[in-house]
This record gives structure tokens, C-alpha cells and sequence, in this order.
């Protein structure tokens, strides 16, 4: 393990950040206050209003839209600047987090520091960085239209670079920090299994996105692991074309998610059995399966109760929590299982 070097302290603390920001995101989306604030001021809207009049003049901009009128018509101004605290602090997390990121880069850049090969992935972290916070926007302009709801597909995208970022952050901090151990060159025929594993757990986030933007956990929310009296809901293939119930029919999506995290949970199960059954696995590899099998436990039982509360803010944010904890472990292990040629 080599000492923590200024860069991937750096880089840690950004992805640990990412990972509030997510978080906040999940609350913002759940008590629907995405769409408290309807204008995009990157600059100017740091600062929440701070007087009287400014706060009424927020509040009329929010009367104009499809969210106030069809949902919340006759909100308090009280009411309002709570859900308007999710958004802010959201957008507020996502300039903070760019300064953190932008301000260290250029002056490991500037100093040498980064060495040639990671120029261009530290490079490209900082372009999708900015493609975020537009997608972002872009995500929030869905409900301002006429619809009191942002569109789950892009909902879904928004948290998928988010996801994606994140990964990139945590990759790039583990090439900073430590090299694969001695004897871990063993494990190698296993990277394919950890990129399979990595691949099945972004699509369930996918459907779990979808799930979130449709209010989908809304229905069939009383038991697990049947849906009404059978393991599928009775609609399933309610709309037409057939396929476009995986995507847009409530009950549909959700049956998706649960489909979907089954086979995520038995992947990191096998991952986690076929690394531990080896003699004896690396220290560092073996900790991180173990991790990974006990994390693996966890989701399933905060997805399940996050159903069964009726999405309970507090356990539905830690489903996403262990969502992204699972990620992170999964970025260690592609790390630490370096490839058949000794790559890292």
C-alpha cells in the first residue's frame, strides 16, 4: 500500500462528496422538491433569497408551474421554502463540488503533478463534471412544461453520469494510492466477472431510477416478494407495444427493479464465493469479497424495506447509499484483480 499522496486525497474526497450529493438527490427526488426552483442560474443562484420580498418573488415564480398548479396548489410560503432547501442544497453540492474538483486540478496540472497517462482521464472527469450540471437542467426543464413530474428517463441519466463519474473518481484515486498485492495476479480470470457484476448492478440503478421518477414503488407495496397474488403484476402487459411496459408501465418497472436486483445480489454472491474459495486469497481482495457479500445483504434488505415502508425517506436514501457503497467496493476489486498480463 503506498502512502496516501495529495491526489488521491484529492481525488477520495471528490467521490466522497459525489456521494452526498447523491444522497441529497435522492431526498430532493423523493420529497419532490426538484422542482421548487424553476430557473437555472449557475452563477447568481448560489445564495437562497434573503429577504422577505425575495422569497415572495421566488414563491410567484414557483406558483407558475405545472408542479404548483396541479399538485400543490394553495402551498404556504412555509411549505414551499422547505422543499425549496432539497433543491438548493442540491445545486448548491453540485458548484461546491466543481470548485473542489476544477481549483485542485489545475494546479496539480500547472505543478506537474499528474503524471502523462492520467491527464487525459483527470481530463475527461472534468468535462463530464460539466455535462452533469447541464443534464441536470435539462432534467428539471422536463416538469416545468406541462407536467408536474420530471421524466424518469432523464432522471435515470442524471444519476447514471452521476454514477458513472463517481466510479471514475474512485479508479483514478486507487492508481494514486496502492498496487495490486503480490499473489493477486492469481485472481485475474476474475475480472470479467467483476465487470459482468458491475454492469447487472448500473442497470438495476437504472430500473431503480425509473422506479424513483414514476413513483413506481408507490403500487404493490404491502408485500415481497408477490406482487398482489402472483410474482408478476396482473398489467404487466397492459400497454402496447409489449416491450414498452419495461420502461413505462409503474407496476412493470417495478417487477424490472426486483427481477433485476435478484440477479445483481446472486452475481455478487458468486463474485464473493468463486474469490473467498480461493487458497488463500490475496488479504486485500479477500476483505474487500467479504465486504462485498455482507453489503450484498444489506441492499436486498433496505430495497425490501424501502418497498414495505412505502419509501420511507430515510431507508430509501440509504438503498441508495448501499447502491453506491456496492459500486465502490466493485471499483476496488477491478483494481486490485489486475489483468491476465499484469496490467492494472
Amino acid at each position: 500500500m503506498r502512502k496516501l499522496s495529495p491526489i488521491a486525497v484529492w481525488l477520495f474526497t471528490c467521490a466522497a462528496a459525489l456521494f452526498l450529493i447523491t444522497l441529497v438527490g435522492a431526498v430532493t427526488r423523493i420529497t419532490e422538491s426538484g422542482l421548487s426552483i424553476v430557473e437555472w442560474k449557475p452563477l447568481t443562484g448560489a445564495l437562497p433569497p434573503l429577504s422577505d420580498a425575495a422569497w415572495q418573488q421566488e414563491f410567484s415564480h414557483y406558483q407558475t408551474s405545472p408542479q404548483y398548479k396541479l399538485v400543490n396548489a394553495g402551498m404556504s410560503l412555509s411549505a414551499f421554502k422547505q422543499i425549496f432547501f432539497w433543491e438548493w442544497l442540491h445545486r448548491l453540492l453540485g458548484r461546491v463540488i466543481g470548485f473542489l474538483y476544477f481549483i485542485p486540478f489545475v494546479w496539480f496540472w500547472k505543478e506537474g503533478k499528474i503524471p502523462g497517462n492520467m491527464k487525459k482521464p483527470l481530463l475527461g472527469i472534468l468535462v463530464l463534471g460539466f455535462l452533469q450540471g447541464a443534464l441536470g437542467w435539462y432534467m428539471v426543464k422536463s416538469g416545468l412544461v406541462d407536467r408536474p413530474a420530471v421524466s424518469h428517463y432523464r432522471l435515470a441519466a442524471h444519476l447514471m453520469l452521476a454514477v458513472a463519474i463517481y466510479c471514475c473518481l474512485l479508479r483514478a484515486g486507487f492508481v494514486f494510492s496502492s498496487v495490486p498485492e503480490r499473489g493477486s495476479e492469481k485472481i485475474s480470470s476474475m475480472r470479467w466477472m467483476v465487470r459482468g457484476a458491475v454492469a447487472l448492478a448500473a442497470t438495476t440503478m437504472v430500473w431503480g431510477a425509473f422506479t424513483a421518477g414514476l413513483r413506481a414503488g408507490m403500487v404493490y407495496n404491502d408485500t415481497f416478494p408477490m406482487m398482489g397474488t402472483h410474482l408478476w403484476p396482473d398489467e404487466m402487459f397492459n400497454s402496447l407495444p409489449w416491450w414498452i411496459n419495461f420502461f413505462e408501465n409503474h407496476a412493470a418497472v417495478q417487477f424490472t427493479h426486483r427481477v433485476l436486483a435478484l440477479l445483481t445480489f446472486s452475481t455478487l454472491l458468486a463474485v464473493a464465493w468463486c474469490g473467498l474459495s480461493l487458497n488463500p486469497p490475496p488479504p486485500r481482495v479477500s476483505a474487500l469479497l467479504a465486504a462485498l457479500c455482507v453489503m450484498d445483504f444489506v441492499q436486498v434488505g433496505l430495497g425490501i424495506s424501502t418497498l414495505l415502508t412505502h419509501v420511507n425517506v430515510i431507508v430509501a436514501t440509504l438503498h441508495q447509499a448501499g447502491a453506491l457503497t456496492i459500486m465502490a467496493l466493485l471499483m476496488a476489486l477491478l483494481h486490485n484483480i489486475p489483468c491476465k498480463k499484469g496490467g492494472g
